[in-house]
C-alpha cells in the first residue's frame, strides 16, 4: 500500500486523474479500467487505497481538458456524429421513451467511445421484438442499474449507415417506467446524467449555432 509519507494525496489524484484520461481519450479505457491502470503507472504498486483514487467528475475533467489540447480538430466532429447517431436511433426507439446517457450526453465521446441509451417502458420485452422484427442482430448483457438496484438487460448491436463509415456500437439499457421517476434530477452541479430526444435535439441545435460540441442540458430540458 501506499505510505502517506512518501506521497502528497491531493498530488497522487492529480496525477493518476491525468493519465487515466489520456487512457481514456486515446485506447477507449472505461473510467475503472483507466483508474487502475493509472495508479498503477503513478504510484507503481497494484493496489491502492481509495483514498489515492481521484472519482469520476475529476478524471471527466481530465478528459476534456486533454481532448482540447489534443483533440480540438476531430473531438467535436466525432461528437456530433455519435449525437447523430444517438438522435436517429431514440426516434425510431421513441414509442418506449429513451433516454442518452454517457460520454456521448456529456460531450467526452471519442473515436473508442459507443452510445448509450435507457428505454423505459412497462413491457422493456418490445424493445428486443421492435429490433428483431427489425433484422437488428443484438447481444444480450446486464448492466448494472444506475440507482444500484441490480442490473437490467442490456441489448448492444452495431450500427453501421453505409459501408463507408465506422460502425458506432448501440447499447440499449431496459429499465421499467417506474425506474423514470427521480432518474432526470440534476445532480449537485446542475448536470443531468440522461437526456430525452428533445434535450439531445437541442444539443445539436447549439452545436450549429455555436460551431462546436455543447454541454449536457441544464435542469429542466430533459423532462
Amino acid at each position: 500500500m501506499v505510505r502517506k509519507s512518501h506521497f502528497d494525496p491531493q498530488r497522487v489524484r492529480e496525477e493518476i486523474a491525468i493519465a487515466a484520461a489520456r487512457m481514456i481519450a486515446e485506447d477507449g479505457l472505461d473510467y475503472s479500467t483507466a483508474k487502475r491502470k493509472a495508479a498503477r503507472q503513478v504510484v507503481g504498486e497494484s493496489k491502492v487505497g481509495g483514498e489515492w483514487l481521484p472519482d469520476n467528475d475529476q478524471i471527466e475533467e481530465e478528459i476534456r481538458e486533454y481532448q482540447a489540447i489534443f483533440q480540438s480538430d476531430s473531438q467535436p466532429l466525432v461528437l456530433r456524429r455519435m449525437r447523430e447517431v444517438a438522435l436517429d436511433w431514440m426516434l425510431r426507439l421513441e414509442q418506449f421513451n429513451p433516454y442518452l446517457t454517457g460520454a456521448v450526453l456529456n460531450g467526452t465521446a471519442g473515436e473508442h467511445s459507443d452510445v448509450h441509451l435507457q428505454c423505459f417502458c412497462d413491457n422493456p420485452k418490445e424493445v428486443a421484438i421492435y429490433l428483431l422484427n427489425a433484422n437488428i442482430q443484438y447481444d444480450v448483457s446486464e448492466t448494472r442499474h444506475f440507482a444500484g438496484r441490480g442490473y437490467v438487460e442490456t441489448l448492444s448491436f452495431l450500427n453501421r449507415p453505409t459501408r463507408a463509415e465506422e460502425p458506432v456500437g448501440i447499447h440499449i439499457a431496459l429499465y421499467d417506467t417506474n425506474d423514470l421517476r427521480g432518474a432526470v434530477r440534476a445532480d449537485g452541479r446542475g448536470r443531468l446524467a440522461r437526456a430525452n430526444t428533445a434535450a439531445v435535439r437541442a444539443l445539436l441545435d447549439d452545436s450549429d449555432r455555436s460551431g462546436g460540441p455543447d454541454t449536457p442540458p441544464p435542469l429542466g430540458i430533459a423532462g
